[in-house]
Order: structure tokens, then sequence, then C-alpha cells
């Protein structure tokens, strides 16, 4: 083949053997499909629109939107996290199927309007020996994901594409892309093979391959046999073509538009901030679909039922009666059957008849598992806390947690102690704690529940307020006035609580002089960080609740520092203000990532260097950073009794003996949050793991570090 050839030969007839006739029919299904399409797109975007406003800003910045989703969504990046084989298989797929959208509607443009306009085309000589070379490689990938696509799951069956809402549309789906690509390479072969081999159409080598098959591979096919079948098979393959772009707002391709709708409007703060509620009380939360927001109905349409969520959700590997995926597809099938005429029935309650069990949302931890593995950026946690604040609001909650309610109601704590003696824990100390109400502090340590009234969490509170003295830290408490942060319990649904919480709190923090807020729990300290500045106190308050403005001291812009104290603490470290040498301790460790210090706010390395500066060795488990498997406490689990098998602590301490590279050696299990602490303690004992390895916190090994270096000076 040689590009000298002429240039008016160099191209392809595109309706060969067609007709005028056939032209004219083709042109009327074209118009048609398209109509369709765009009807059914309007008939999508009009229901969106019915929903209700959305709290947060989801279209501002478009422009910037737009470009940042398309970048995530040409790179894949979502689809290769955690799953090599899927990223490939979908990067060949969606860029396959892109360029072959771009080369049709370049095709498009050259018959129907600049050839029109001009008398001639440009899709001749070598601009169409490019077209062809690009369109034949993008669509030998396209084919070969496609391929890959059916392997994994008709052959291999894997497990995640696999579930209740697993149905024919999703057979029908893949079935109709992959009749496209061969039925497109066909139809390439046959017209090569019929028009008698030109020597250029070499560069379309899938089907000048397939041409030279149907003709000397054993089928024998004449050029005259293949100019007799061309129209039919080109006929097949543009009706098929057709009604594929018809169908796609009416069927599960709808995906390709929502799912990028869904990363346009992403909120990049989703789950670590939680929508409010109406601050006017003129609301529902889940009494019927009407009262799902827009983004949460797109979040349903956006659903590819990949099951990557299903896949890492903790619940779910527990045997918990949750999977994110299915409770997004029930929501939606609801709707959609409404939409057909069914029945209402009540979104979320205590028994059998309703779309979703309130033993599945009470299952949820909170951990952000499934937000952080879904390739659409499907805010699953706003959905959940409106069912779960929907169950609040009917009375529908757990026995175990309407008494920590009340404990917070009418006590300011989770156990249900007297607030007096909330600092208690204290009194072993050999120096006396500051009183941060009554004296300019560096660090306003917020000390919080667990640390303040669990007898194992003291250990750990003893042991930060150790390092914080040996540091030379002013650091004081806020003693009685310190109550409960209400991170979790407005996970579970009780917003109106949480508001009074956050206002005491304000409040508390006004009075005082401090320049830092240190939290000892990721939980206290997400929602302090990502939260409180959101809170738009309600109308119906007491004034005496909110005696001052709070945007003027607590808000996204304001003054208010709040750390973890592994991140206050590394400073420290860096600072060499604890004297560490680097090789105190010399134990064999591993860490566990708490939810609300790694998934929820990117916190991975100041634990990890703290860790380091003791010298002990650091062995990380495989499920690390932002694969970290939830221990279980999340979202009120800490509160309630399960039937599980094993429980999320358990499968974590046997990751952590059995699957760490240092394996049965790990001498220490290492965790930096309260909660976790209790859950794997617990873990320890109903696991049988009490001999094999010892549960302690980031602090302990540093205050041991502290001493021995000390001791040894």
């Amino acid at each position: 083949m040689t590009l000298l050839a002429a240039t008016a030969e160099v191209t392809r007839p595109t309706f060969w053997n067609i007709g005028d006739v056939g032209k004219a029919i083709f042109y009327y299904l074209a118009a048609v499909a398209i109509l369709l399409f765009l009807f059914g797109v309007y008939a999508r975007f009009r229901t969106y629109a019915a929903g209700r406003d959305d709290p947060f800003s989801r279209l501002d910045a478009f422009p910037r939107r737009v470009i940042e989703a398309a970048r995530i969504a040409l790179s894949n990046e979502k689809n290769f996290d955690r799953d090599l084989y899927a990223g490939i298989m979908h990067a060949f797929i969606l860029w396959g199927f892109l360029t072959l959208l771009i080369g049709t509607t370049i095709l498009a443009i050259d018959m129907d309007l600049y050839g029109p306009l001009t008398g001639e085309s440009f899709w001749v000589g070598d601009f169409y020996l490019s077209y062809q070379l690009v369109m034949d490689a993008m669509g030998l990938l396209f084919t070969v994901g496609i391929g890959m696509a059916m392997y994994r799951r008709y052959w291999v069956r894997n497990h995640r594409l696999w579930g209740r809402h697993t149905s024919v549309e999703d057979d029908l789906f893949i079935w109709t892309l992959f009749v496209l690509a061969v039925g497109g390479f066909l139809l390439e072969g046959l017209g090569i093979l019929g028009r008698g081999f030109p020597e250029w159409e070499v560069v379309s080598f899938v089907g000048y391959f397939v041409a030279l098959v149907l003709h000397a591979g054993g089928l024998g096919l004449s050029p005259a046999g293949a100019e007799a079948l061309y129209p039919v098979v080109w006929w097949l393959h543009a009706v098929h073509a057709l009604a594929f772009v018809a169908a796609i707002p009416y069927a599960k391709p709808f995906h390709m538009l929502s799912s990028f709708a869904n990363v346009v409007t992403r909120d990049e703060k989703a789950g670590t901030r939680l929508p409010e509620v109406p601050t006017d009380l003129d609301h529902t939360f889940a009494e019927s679909v009407d009262d799902f927001t827009w983004r949460e109905t797109l979040d349903q349409d956006a659903c590819t039922k990949c099951g990557r969520c299903s896949a890492v959700c903790p619940a779910k590997a527990s045997s918990r009666p949750l999977d994110p995926r299915d409770v997004i597809l029930d929501l939606k099938a609801y709707r959609e059957s409404l939409a057909d005429g069914a029945e209402e029935k009540p979104i979320i309650a205590d028994g059998g008849t309703s779309v979703i069990d309130a033993e599945t949302m009470e299952s949820c931890m909170a951990c952000m598992a499934c937000m952080d593995a879904c390739p659409v950026e499907i805010e699953h946690l706003n959905s959940f806390t409106r069912l779960n604040r929907q169950l609040t609001d009917q009375g529908d909650v757990d026995a175990n947690v309407q008494d920590v309610l009340q404990n917070v109601q009418f006590d300011g704590n989770t156990f249900g102690e007297s607030q007096e003696s909330r600092a208690d824990w204290a009194d072993e100390l050999d120096f006396d704690l500051a009183d941060a109400r009554e004296t300019e502090v560096e660090y306003l340590w917020y000390v919080g529940d667990y640390p303040s009234y669990d007898d194992r969490n003291k250990q750990v509170a003893r042991s930060l307020a150790r390092l914080f003295d040996a540091a030379d830290v002013e650091f004081g408490i806020l003693f009685e006035d310190e109550k409960y942060d209400g991170n979790d319990i407005r996970r579970i649904g009780e917003e109106l609580l949480y508001v009074e919480l956050a206002g005491h709190h304000v409040e508390t923090f006004e009075d005082c002089a401090f320049e830092k807020v240190v939290c000892t729990d990721p939980h206290s300290y997400n929602t302090f960080e990502n939260e409180y500045p959101e809170v738009d106190f309600p109308e119906y308050a007491d004034d005496e609740f909110m005696p001052f403005e709070y945007d003027e001291f607590w808000n996204e812009d304001g003054d208010v520092d709040v750390l973890h104290w592994t991140q206050a603490v590394e400073e420290l470290v860096r600072d060499d203000r604890l004297g560490l040498s680097g090789n105190e301790l010399d134990y064999t460790v591993t860490y566990h990532d708490p939810c609300h210090l790694g998934r929820y706010n990117d916190e991975y390395e100041a634990p990890r260097e703290l860790i380091r500066a003791t010298g002990a060795s650091l062995h990380e488990m495989p499920r690390n950073r932002a694969d970290s498997f939830c221990c279980g406490g999340g979202g009120g689990g800490l509160w309630m009794d399960f039937d599980e098998e094993p429980k999320p602590s358990e499968e974590r301490l046997r990751e952590a003996l059995e699957d760490t590279d240092a394996g049965g050696a790990v001498e220490k299990f290492v965790v930096a949050c309260p909660m976790c602490m209790t859950m794997y303690e617990d873990g320890r004992k109903t696991g049988n793991f009490e001999d094999d390895i010892e549960i302690v916190d980031v602090a302990e090994l540093l205050i041991e570090a502290v001493e021995a270096n000390h001791g040894g000076s």
C-alpha cells in the first residue's frame, strides 16, 4: 500500500449498495432515534428538577467542575483503584466507545454539513487513512474490553456483579455492545472484500483481517457474495446502533450520562459533613420519594451495579443486613414502580413492609468505604442519613441507641455519668490540668467521652496528657463544660440534639482563649473541623441557647484551628520537643487507620510518623490508608448488638496476624481512636486473640518511648 494513491480513490463509500431510498429511510430512522433519545434525557432531568433542592452548592464554578469531571472520567482513575483488571477493562470500553462516537460524528459532519456546503469531502486521502487506522485500533480495544467484561461476568462470575438487582437488562447491555463492536468489524470486512481489497484499506487492519478470513479462511466468500451480503449486514448494524441510541435514556446505558453528571455535581466534602435539617421545620426526611433531593435521585440513576461498594462494606462482610448497592437500587426501583402505578409504602420502618428495613440502616458504620470505592461519586451517606433521620423521627430507634440518646440529652455524655466526674481520669496524674475556661492556653484539649469515662481509654488520655506535659505545652480542658461532640448521633439521625451540642460547645469555646482545638477522638476532630462551621442554628432555638453571632466566631474562613492529637504531637516531635532519638522501642507493630481520620480527612502519615519516631518496626496490613477496614464502631455501631460472624474487629485482628508481611510476628496492634480501642479490645476477647496480640494507642507507644529515653539519660 502507498500513500501515493489518487486522493479520489482513498476513501470509502458510506452508503455502498444501499441506494437513495435506503439512505432516506436511514435518515428518517436516525431522526426518530435522536428524538427518542432527547425526549428520554429530558424526562430524566425533569425528574431531577422536581426533586428537593440540595443543601450544598452543586453547580458553582461549573466550567471547573466539568473539566475536573472529564479528567476523572477519561483517566478512569476510580476504576483502577483496588482492581487493575476492571480498570483496564473499563478504560478499553470507555476510550474505544468515545473514539467510535467521535469518529461517527466526524463522518456525519463531513457527509451532512461540510459536503453539502462545499461540494467536497475531507474524508479522503491522508485524513481518511489516519482516521481508519485510529478507528480500527480503538475499535479493537473496545471489543477486547467488552470481551474482558463478558469473561469476568459469565466465566469467572465475579461475586461483585451478581446480586438482588442483577437483571436481564445487564445482559442486554453488554451483549448489545458486543454485537455493535463485532458487527462493525464484520461490516467493514464485507465492504473491503466486496470492493476487491482496495490497497489503501490495509490501514483498516482489523477489517482487512476479517475480509481475509471471510475470503480465504475456510469460508470461501467471494467478492460478489460479500457485495450481495453487505446491504443485509449494513441494515442490521444500522438498526441495532440506532435502537441502542434511542434506548440509552430508558435503560442501563443512561449511566454513561448520569454518572458523568454525578461526578460534575459531587460534593468534595460529602460524608465528612452531612446536610443539615432546614431551619423552618417544614420538612420531612424520607416519608416518600419526593423527600429526596435531586442529587440523591441522580445518585440512584448513576449506579452501574458494579458492586464496588458492596465488596468493601464491612457491614456486608460481617453478615449484617446491609448492602450499600441494594439500598440505592431499592430506592430507585421503588421510585420507578410508583411511576408505573404501584401503591405507596413506607420508605423505611422497623418491619418487612417498607422499602428499606430499619435494621439495614442500623447496620451502617458510617465508615465511608462505599463512597471511597464508588467510581461515579455516589454519596451513599447522605441518603443513608436521610433514612436514619426518618427512623429517629418515627421513633424506630434501636433500644440501646435510645438509651444513649437519653444519656446525652440529660447528662451531656453517652455514658449517662455525671458531668462533674468528667475529669476524674486525671486524678492519677502527678500534675494538675489547667482549666481552659479560666486560663489562656495553646491547646484547648477536647478529651471526649470514651477517654473520660471508659477505663481502658482513660489510660490513653493519661498518656496523652503526659506527652503534652513532657513537651512543655500549655494545654487545658473544659472539665464539666465538655459534652459529647455529637458526631455519631448525627449519623444515626438525631440532628436536633446534635445542633444543641454544637451550640453549647461553640458558646463555651467563644469564652475561652486558645490557639488550637486538639481532639483525642477522630470523630470529634471530624465534626469540629468539617461540620461545626456548617451549622446554621435554627430560628426556633431559645435566644439564650446562642447569645452571640455564630458565624463571627466559627466559620469556614474563621480562625479556629482544629487538629487531631496525632497532628499536634507530630509537630512537637518534628520540633524535637519530646527528645526522641528514634530507637527507643523494639516492637513489631501494625497500624489501623481510623475511618474518621483517614478516609474522612485524608490524614494517614501523622500517626505513622509518630510510630516510627519510637523506633518500632511498622508493618502494614493489606487494607491500609483509604482501603482500611472499619472496626465496626462508627455510625452508632459501638452502642448496638449485632448477630454477626465474624465481627469486623475480629476480621481485622486476623488480618493483622495473618496477612501482614510480618505475619505472626506482629506484637502490637496500634490504634489512634478511642472507639477503635474499645472495639478491638472486645474483638481480641471474642476472637480469642488475647494471647496473640496487644492493642495499644499511638499515645501509649509514644509515652513509653519518651519515658524509656528519659530513664536512660
